[in-house]
Parts: structure tokens; C-alpha cells; sequence
């Protein structure tokens, strides 16, 4: 909805006939005059048919309102004279309608409807498409009235304020995320009942109208700024006073708390965490319908407060205004003294503001090219993989991702293209016909463009995405700010010698110190009994390259989207004094929307007397600025003491029944871990039986213990952009942290060490 004035006619519109009777444009609508208006003489408001509102002053809006079709000048004459007590003839009449047909509230000479230009703020509502009309709108928003009820209005807020409460400072909102994102369903679910409740918040709107007595008009959606908005028409409620208006622009945010009290309602009843984060959409939705900046639900609702229906119109006068030879100008002392104070704070700050975040727009717009155009390769990439596994829901929540960053893009250049249309059209009007206009416009214009190829032109590192870590402040945004060196203040000097006094790095000789842009996984040492004393920070570096006797499995996955495994299995007969081998599974991830999986497993047949076993078994699995990855490592390891060398025919029943390990490695891909863990236990079991039905198997703890068996396991998975975090795999559950429990030591062997490798 917009407001203009109706007292500047600049169009040429075709004169009636003498002596013809004037007659209203169809879908004219008288609304009167506006109560409690900040105006010193309060204006009328008429609404046309394409829905444009136009104030008339009183004079005018008289004369309109004696135009009935059947009146002529002189009717008229008499009719608007005893409204305003005044003589007013049938030559005044007629040029107060002149002044009225160029607003396209009266018929052409040959009974046509006009076809007047609409206004076009800047800051308007596009590409309007209408849901409902205002039949349709009148019927559905009708059985929500009773909820504007000041016995229900109390106690639902009430409500609300209780939820909220609980829902931010008492349950907390942790929980529910971690569902909503490992359930990709429900996350769905959350994003459709945020859209709904969108929806039921301009519902609000219309049945807050019609309890006051107003008629709400079309329903329908938009695109506003750089994002897709529902919209409702209650221009009629202008005909309410200022309480019955109030009501109607804040009858939206009261239907998001009772969306928000619902929402809690279904929650107790089932249990699902996840809806709690509808609530902090609604709150979230509330709070920006309350900035007044632009035209959300706080800007009507200081529109209505200081009783002045468009305050985007009253910057150009306000501002002209504050000039020492301008205070006493009647454009600037149209509005009532409290009114204008209130008008002009409003204008102080919005200029700077909207003028401050189109320059940072500007400017930043490489780099949030940058990040969207990395965001949907993220997107896509784990649409891909989403889609390959056959989940639907996951692949719904990808398509939405990619939707959220293309639409905002698409809105942000739509605005600057129309910025830079109606820039363009109004520089062309103002220098039409004047050369030494034309001339500051063409010097104008080869600037601005410079500015922008400084600013746009694609060198270096301008187009990178947003990094983490990164401040994003205003500074940061001009293009000088990110390389101006910062001077420490002078009582801060001594502060680098105190912190590196507690924090010491540990790095191999020759490595390269970890920057922000190449920073290397590390793991940092506090001592839990002295938080103060030295930290130590330990980077996660290679594993070394196995030994002789050693199984290991090393997967490195940089690569977004993708799914890399790495499989290695190992039989080893030890016959030396020291049993030393290692069992060692690594999983390293640095990627997006990936998996990574190392798997090893290791059976050490110790035969004879050892005097050290000392076997080794590591599970390592490390993330490291992932976002939606699962890195995943699993070492399996067995030791087993013999008497003496098992026979032939044992061997070959060993040998055949390693030969499943084979297949395993093959299948590996589509299994779960508890089934791998199975088919390892599966393996040992059967060695354990042909080497008891064989020869007896010992080991060297005093008393005899059973042969030893660990298994270590680590899964790391990160949702969002963060540290490591410990946590079992969605899929199934996890085996115990990585542990090794070693046999005792038994004496000397007589024959070397042999390793079988299979299934590197």
C-alpha cells in the first residue's frame, strides 16, 4: 500500500466538454478523513481502483464526494459550499475538477475509466500475484475475529510470553537443532510451518481489519527487497481510528504467537524437539516485522502512531526542512510540532542507514557472489550424494538450500538494476535540454562507473568466498580496509608476551606454521588441575609409514562431495622376542558434504614365548572445517599365544578362512559398522576354534587369560562449520573408545616374524 498526494496535477488529460457531468472513475473509494492524523489540517484519503490511496485536501475531497454522475457544475457548486460553509461557484468547481482528473479518480470526456500511472516506490512490494480476493478474503479471515477478543488477546499473550521463556532460557534450543538436522524430515517440517505461519501472520492482519469494522482486501504474495513476501490489503482500515489501526498492524505478530503457542501445544504431545525451533522462527519473524526502517509491520505501526500515512514521502521535506531558511516553509510546517519531531528523528536515521547498506551492498557484492556461488556447488554436491543414496527428505532440504541462496541473489541484483533504471530515467529527465546539465551527468556517470570497476573488477582474491573466522565489520567491507595495518592502542603492548606465555606450539622441525587460510588440525593440552599454566598445542601430522609386522589404513579426504574409503587387513605370525606390531586405522577429513571411512583389522599369532608383546591398536578419526561430513575410522586387532607352531592342516583351514577377508574388503562400501564388526568377530571366532581344536591356545598372564582381542573406534561428525566432536555414526551404533589391553611377556621365540598382507 502507498500513499500520495493528490494537489499537483502534471499530466495532460483530455477536458470534458462544457457543460458535461462530471462522473467517478469506477472502483473509486471515499474513505474520509483520517483520524487521528499527524497533519495540522488532517487530509482525506480516497482509494482507487488499482489500490493506490491518494490524500486529498478537505476542498477536493468534498468536490469528489459530491461527483455522482448525475451533478452538474452547479449542483456541485452547491453541495461543496454547505459542506465547507463557504461560496463556492460553478467556475471554481471546475477547475477544482481539473485538479482532481490527472489523479484518475474521474471519467475521460468520452466516459472511459483513466488509466493513471500507480506509484512505484523504490521500496514497494513486486511482482505482486493475488491468492485471494477480497470475497474470498472476507470468508476465510472471518472465523479468526474471536481471537481479537481482549479476554483471549490477554491470555494468549500471556501465553506466549511463557513459552518463550521456557523455550530460550530454560529448555534451550541445542537439542532441537541436533534433531532437526540428523532428520532431515523434520527439518522439512520446521521449514513448512514456518512458511505457513507466514502465511497465517497476514491472516492476522485481515481478521484484525475486519474486528474493528474495516473490509480487507486481496491476499496474495510478492517479492519485497531481495525476498519473497505474503502480503494483505487493509488499506479500508484507514477508516478505523488510530486504536483500530494499531490493532490491524500488529494483528500479524500476534497470529505468530499463537502459532508459537501451538506449535509448543503439539510438542507436549509429541515429543519431537525439532518443532521447537518454530518458535524461534516465529520470534525471529517478530522481530524483524518490527523494524521500521523499511516497510515492515513497525513502520505502519509508527506510520499510524504519529497519524502520517507515508513516512517514505516526508524524507524529501523533512530534509529540506532542517535548512535555517526552510523551517518556516509550509511544506515543512504541514505537520503537527510532536508529529514532526517524531518524523524528522525517523528520517535522521533511515537515510544514513539505507544509504550506509546500499554502499556496503556495493561493495561487498563480489564476495557474497563468491560465498552463493560456493554455497550451491555445496548444495548441489550433497544433492548429488543424497540423491545417489536415495534419501528424499535430505534431498528436499538440498533443493531448498540451493533455492534460500539463488533467491536473495537474484533479488539483490533485481534492486540494483532497478536502482540503476530509475537513477538513469530521472538523470535524463533533469538534464533534458540542458547541456551543461548533460555534461554533469555524463562526468557523473564515468565516475560512478570507475568506482565500480575498482570496486567489481575481478583481480586477486576479491571474488573469494566468506571465509570463517572472519569479522565482516564495516571497516573490513571498504576496499582499503582489509590491508590497512591496525596499530595496537598503547597500554596493549605488553599483552602478546602474556599471551604467548601460555600458549606454546609444538611443531616438527621444517613444518610450515598453520595460517588462516591453510590452518593445520591440531589438538590442544590445558592441565585440568592449573587452567593457568602453559598450553600445549599438537597438530595432527601424517602418520608415520607402517613398520615391518604393522597393519595400517590411511584415508585423506580434501575432496567436497565426495565418499572415500580405505581398507586394510593384516595376518601376521609372530616368532620374534618382541611383539610389537601396530594396528592402525586413520580417517583425516577437510571437506564439505563428505565421508570418510578407514578400516583395520589385524590377528597376531604369537607362537612361542615372547619376552615382550606389547601390541598396539589405533583408531584415529579427525575433522577439520567440515560442514555436513562424517569421518569415521575402525581398528580391529587380535593376539593369540601359541604353545608351538599349529600343523599343516591348521594353517590351510587359517589360510581359507582368511580368504573371506578378501571378499569383505570388495563389500565394504555398502555395509553398516556393526555388520563389519560382525564379520570380524565372525573371522575371529573361527580362528580362535580351528587353532583350540588344533593346539591349545595360551596366553601368558599368570593366571591364563583368554587370547586378547581390541577394538578401537573414533567417528567424528560435524553439521556445521566447527571443532571435532566425538559422537557414534547415525547409521548404526558404535563400538567402545579406542583402547589396547596388551598380553604379559613370554619368553623367547626360535624362528623369525612372517607377515601375510591381504587387502591393502
Amino acid at each position: 500500500m502507498s500513499v500520495t498526494s493528490g494537489t499537483a496535477p502534471d499530466r495532460d488529460v483530455q477536458a470534458p466538454r462544457p457543460g458535461a457531468v462530471p462522473s467517478r472513475a469506477d472502483g473509486v473509494r471515499l474513505i474520509g478523513e483520517m483520524s487521528g492524523s499527524g497533519y495540522r489540517r488532517p487530509p482525506a484519503l480516497v482509494r482507487r481502483a488499482d489500490g493506490q490511496v491518494l490524500q486529498l485536501t478537505p476542498l477536493l475531497y468534498r468536490v469528489l464526494e459530491a461527483v455522482d454522475g448525475a451533478a452538474d457544475h452547479a449542483v456541485i457548486a452547491e453541495r461543496v459550499g454547505r459542506a465547507v460553509n463557504r461560496r463556492v461557484g460553478a467556475r471554481d468547481v471546475e477547475v477544482l475538477l481539473d485538479k482532481l482528473r490527472p489523479l484518475g479518480v474521474l471519467r475521460l470526456a468520452d466516459g472511459t475509466d483513466p488509466a493513471p500511472r500507480k506509484a512505484n516506490p523504490l521500496l514497494g512490494l513486486r511482482m505482486r500475484c493475488v491468492i485471494s480476493d477480497e470475497d474470498t478474503t472476507r470468508r476465510v479471515t472471518a472465523p479468526f475475529t474471536w481471537l481479537f477478543h481482549p479476554l483471549v488477546v490477554v491470555a494468549l499473550v500471556l501465553a506466549f510470553v511463557g513459552v518463550s521463556f521456557w523455550v530460550l532460557f530454560e529448555k534451550g534450543l541445542a537439542g532441537a537443532a541436533y534433531e532437526a538436522f540428523e532428520q532431515p524430515s523434520l527439518l522439512l517440517l520446521v521449514f513448512a510451518v514456518t512458511i505457513l505461519s507466514a502465511g497465517f501472520h497476514e491472516f492476522g492482519h485481515a481478521a484484525a481489519a475486519r474486528y474493528g469494522g474495516a473490509t480487507p482486501g486481496a491476499m496474495g504474495f510478492g517479492m519485497y527487497l531481495m525476498w519473497p513476501a505474503f502480503y494483505t490489503d487493509v488499506t479500508d482500515s484507514y477508516r478505523l481510528g488510530k486504536a483500530g489501526r494499531l490493532r490491524t498492524d500488529l494483528g500479524g505478530l500476534y497470529f505468530n504467537a499463537i502459532v508459537s503457542v501451538v506449535v509448543f501445544g503439539v510438542w507436549l504431545v509429541s515429543g519431537w524437539d525439532a518443532l521447537l525451533l518454530v518458535i524461534a522462527t516465529q520470534l525471529l519473524q517478530m522481530v524483524r516485522q518490527l523494524t521500521p526502517l523499511v516497510r515492515f509491520d513497525g513502520y505502519h505501526v509508527l506510520a499510524d502512531l504519529t497519524g502520517v500515512p507515508d513516512l517514505f514521502q516526508r524524507i524529501k521535506p523533512t530534509l529540506l526542512g532542517l535548512l535555517p531558511n526552510r523551517w518556516r516553509s509550509p511544506e515543512t510546517t504541514v505537520l503537527k510540532p510532536w508529529a514532526r519531531v517524531v518524523v524528522t528523528l525517523w528520517v535522521v536515521v533511515v537515510v544514513p542507514v539505507l544509504l550506509l547498506s546500499f554502499v556496503l551492498m556495493v561493495l561487498t557484492l563480489p564476495r557474497i557472489i563468491g560465498t552463493a556461488v560456493r554455497g550451491v556447488q555445496q548444495q548441489w554436491a550433497g544433492l548429488g550424494a543424497a540423491f545417489d543414496e536415495g534419501d528424499l527428505a535430505l534431498s528436499a532440504v538440498r533443493v531448498l538450500g540451493i533455492v534460500a541462496i539463488a533467491v536473495p541473489m537474484a533479488g539483490i541484483l533485481y534492486l540494483l538494476a532497478r536502482m540503476v533504471k530509475r537513477a538513469v530515467l530521472k538523470v535524463v529527465t533533469w538534464s533534458s535540454g540542458k547541456p551543461g546539465r548533460r555534461a554533469v551527468a555524463v562526468v557523473a556517470l564515468l565516475a560512478v562507473l570507475a568506482g565500480l570497476a575498482y570496486a567489481w573488477w575481478p583481480e586477486g582474491d576479491r571474488y573469494r568466498p566468506i571465509q570463517p573466522g572472519e569479522r565482516g565489520t564495516v571497516q573490513d567491507a571498504l576496499p582499503m580496509g582489509a590491508r590497512a595495518p591496525r596499530a595496537l592502542p598503547a597500554d596493549t603492548e605488553a599483552a602478546p608476551v602474556a599471551v604467548a606465555a601460555k600458549r606454546k606450539v609444538v611443531l616438527p622441525q621444517g613444518a610450515a606454521l598453520p595460517t588462516k587460510g591453510k590452518p593445520i588440525p591440531a589438538m590442544m593440552l590445558t592441565p585440568v588441575g592449573n587452567p593457568t599454566a602453559p598450553r600445549l598445542v599438537y597438530p595432527f601430522q601424517r602418520p608415520e609409514p607402517p613398520g615391518p609386522g604393522d597393519n595400517q589404513a590411511v584415508v585423506i579426504n580434501t575432496t567436497d562431495g565426495s565418499v572415500q574409503y580405505e581398507v586394510s587387513f593384516g595376518l601376521v605370525w609372530a616368532t620374534e622376542d618382541k611383539v610389537d606390531n601396530r594396528n592402525e586405522a586413520w580417517a583425516l577429513a577437510s571437506c564439505q558434504n563428505c565421508a570418510t571411512v578407514a578400516i583395520a583389522f589385524q590377528i597376531v599369532l604369537v607362537v612361542g614365548k615372547a619376552n615382550v608383546v606389547i601390541p598396539e591398536n589405533v583408531a584415529v578419526a579427525v575433522n577439520h572445517t567440515c560442514v555436513d561430513c562424517l569421518t569415521y575410522a575402525l581398528a580391529s586387532q587380535l593376539v593369540v599365544t601359541l604353545s608351538g607352531e599349529p600343523d599343516e592342516a591348521a594353517k590351510a583351514e587359517i589360510a581359507a578362512i582368511w580368504g573371506r577377508m578378501t571378499g569383505l574388503a570388495d563389500r565394504v562400501q555398502g555395509m553398516t559398522t556393526t555388520q563389519i564388526q560382525a564379520e570380524f568377530d565372525s573371522v575371529k571366532r573361527d580362528i580362535l576354534t580351528v587353532l583350540q581344536n588344533h593346539d591349545p591356545v595360551t596366553t601368558t598372564p599368570v593366571p591364563p587369560s583368554s587370547p586378547t582381542g581390541t577394538t578401537g573406534a573414533t567417528t567424528t561428525t560435524t553439521p556445521d562449520p566447527a571443532e571435532s566432536s566425538s559422537t557414534p555414526p547415525p547409521s548404526s551404533p558404535s563400538p567402545p573408545p579406542s583402547s589396547s589391553e596388551q598380553p604379559t611377556t613370554s619368553p623367547p621365540p626360535s624362528e623369525g616374524s612372517s607377515v601375510v598382507p591381504t587387502s591393502p
